[in-house]
């Protein structure tokens, strides 16, 4: 069976936490459960530190702003990060040539990273702090269901990815205004802050 399914579902994952996933798909490969995962995803050295992460993340991604501040700072590493496991599931298997696998690995985690960081956003515009890790433990638990379950049945779990990848783009767009207006704000209040000189302001007449 091609890799694409297993591909596809990594990459939806990788784009909400790509730690979980090296982490989950090294301990599946190391304890034996599937033979579906690379030699390079069940090194030692690799799930200490990617438990490491993912123990970093799961604690500011349920902390209001500084989840968006640790979104800003992974809109890199998640895609490369789900590309590169798309890649080693590819060269694994057989079935499917790595770069195609690592471009759509990527650009899955791309599109779900950046649905997950606008979600957030508008998240963050309510006062309390209950909604950042009711959202946050979902997004884990899903991971790690959805993981688990694609390496057993790889085409159900894709459609669920991407079930949930739609309706997720669905709730940005539905919730457009307030991000936009969020990210408004934020650039103001960097405005303000910035010296006088900065902002282009004549200096005073002495």
């Amino acid at each position: 069976m091609s890799v694409l399914p297993l591909v596809f579902t990594s990459g939806w994952a990788s784009g909400i936490n790509a730690y979980a996933v090296v982490l989950l798909f090294g301990l599946l490969g190391a304890t034996g459960v599937t033979d579906e995962v690379p030699a390079a995803l069940q090194r030692p050295d690799v799930l200490i530190v990617a438990g490491v992460l993912f123990v970093a993340e799961a604690v500011a991604d349920k902390v209001p702003y500084v989840d968006s501040v640790w979104d800003a700072a992974h809109t890199v590493i998640r895609p490369v990060a789900g590309g590169v496991v798309a890649a080693l599931l590819a060269g694994h298997n057989g079935s499917l040539p790595e770069l195609a696998a690592g471009a759509v690995g990527g650009s899955t985690a791309l599109l779900s990273h950046l649905v997950k960081a606008g979600t957030r956003i508008a998240v963050n515009t309510s006062p309390e702090p209950a909604s950042n890790i009711v959202l946050s433990l979902a997004e884990d638990l899903g991971v790690a269901g959805l993981i688990a379950f694609a390496v057993f049945h790889p085409v159900a779990a894709a459609v669920i990815a991407g079930t949930l990848l739609a309706a997720g783009i669905a709730v940005v767009i539905f919730l457009w205004s307030r991000i936009r207006g969020f990210l408004q704000r934020r650039r103001q209040r960097r405005a303000e802050k910035r010296p006088a000189a900065a902002r282009g302001a004549a200096p005073p007449v002495t």
